[in-house]
């Protein structure tokens, strides 16, 4: 199956339909008026549905297993065709797509076969998609102008050259798969005052600047002190939305200082400076962070 581990979790629906199409006007007499032999239509392929939403990894080998949090069934008799409303929700890190398309299927399935002994020349047809919400495709922010970012490797070793930058490269990386164009890569060592005149500088001419190291604990761990009297704005979320992320796969993210804020019209955060953590702290915010650009420029949620 795709690894999935990275996403994180969102509102997830989707609402499949599928179409019995009976052949005469006495199949659909029956099944409204609930005098199939076989018992209720509707409920019954309901109940199917439901149960075949609840398990369709087992039957899809590449669909996860999930928690499926709402279903819904509904039809709608136009002429002699039954059309199948099929809605699935859940909050996870992959979509209920397949989940609504194989409940719809089975739905008519299920119909096909109460109503085959009083109709030999029933169709199943048009079984698709028709909407689906959550997931990066539901939160999608676009700009004019290309974003800029500026990189810093907060670092005394790295800084000395006794140690490989991975986390900046890292996060260069990152931001090119999310369209944002990196300006400026730094190397720089864990001083206070470095860290102050370069945030000062970088933030008037980008709109993201992102440190990476001396979030720890150590006494030589100064960029969040660094940072902390320049942001204008702290923004709590994006701090707490990093460590929880982390926090749900590696024991240690607690111990982190990550710290996110505004500076004039930038978006400032201090990053974990392991490979690992920070590649983990992006995929926690990223691309859903950029969405703090537009409200900077004065725009409400609503309108986006």
């Amino acid at each position: 199956m795709v690894d999935i581990t990275h996403k994180i979790s969102t509102l997830r629906v989707a609402t499949a339909t599928a179409i019995v199409k009976v052949s005469k006007q006495e199949t659909i007499d029956a099944v409204v008026n609930n005098l199939v032999p076989k018992g209720n239509v509707f409920e019954m392929a309901k109940t199917a549905g439901l149960f075949a939403v609840k398990n369709t990894h087992l039957s899809i080998p590449d669909c996860h297993p999930l928690p499926i949090e709402f279903t819904s069934v509904e039809y709608n008799i136009e002429g002699l065709d039954i059309h199948i409303i099929f809605k699935v929700k859940t909050v996870y890190k992959t979509g209920v797509e397949v989940e609504a398309m194989h409940g719809a299927s089975i739905v008519a399935l299920t119909m096909y076969d109460m109503l085959k002994p009083i109709d030999k020349e029933i169709e199943i047809s048009t079984i698709k998609l028709i909407n689906k919400e959550g997931g990066k495709s539901s939160f999608k922010n676009k700009f004019p102008n290309a974003i800029r970012a500026a990189v810093f490797v907060c670092s005394d070793s790295i800084f000395a050259g006794d140690k490989e930058d991975r986390s900046g490269k890292t996060i260069v990386e990152k931001l090119d798969s999310y369209g944002v164009e990196t300006s400026h890569y730094e190397i720089i060592p864990d001083e206070l005052d470095i860290i102050q005149e370069k945030t000062k500088a970088f933030a008037k001419e980008n709109q993201l600047v992102i440190f990476t190291g001396g979030t720890g604990l150590s006494p030589r761990d100064v960029t969040p002190e660094a940072l902390e009297p320049l942001l204008e704005s702290r923004i709590p979320g994006i701090e707490e939305a990093i460590r929880s992320y982390g926090q749900q796969r590696m024991p240690y993210a607690m111990l982190s200082r990550s710290v996110a804020g505004t500076l004039g019209k930038s978006l400032v955060l201090a990053l974990p400076g392991s490979t690992n953590g920070v590649r983990e702290s992006m995929d926690a915010v990223f691309p859903h962070v950029m969405h703090v650009f537009h409200i900077l420029k004065g725009k409400n949620h609503d309108s986006l």
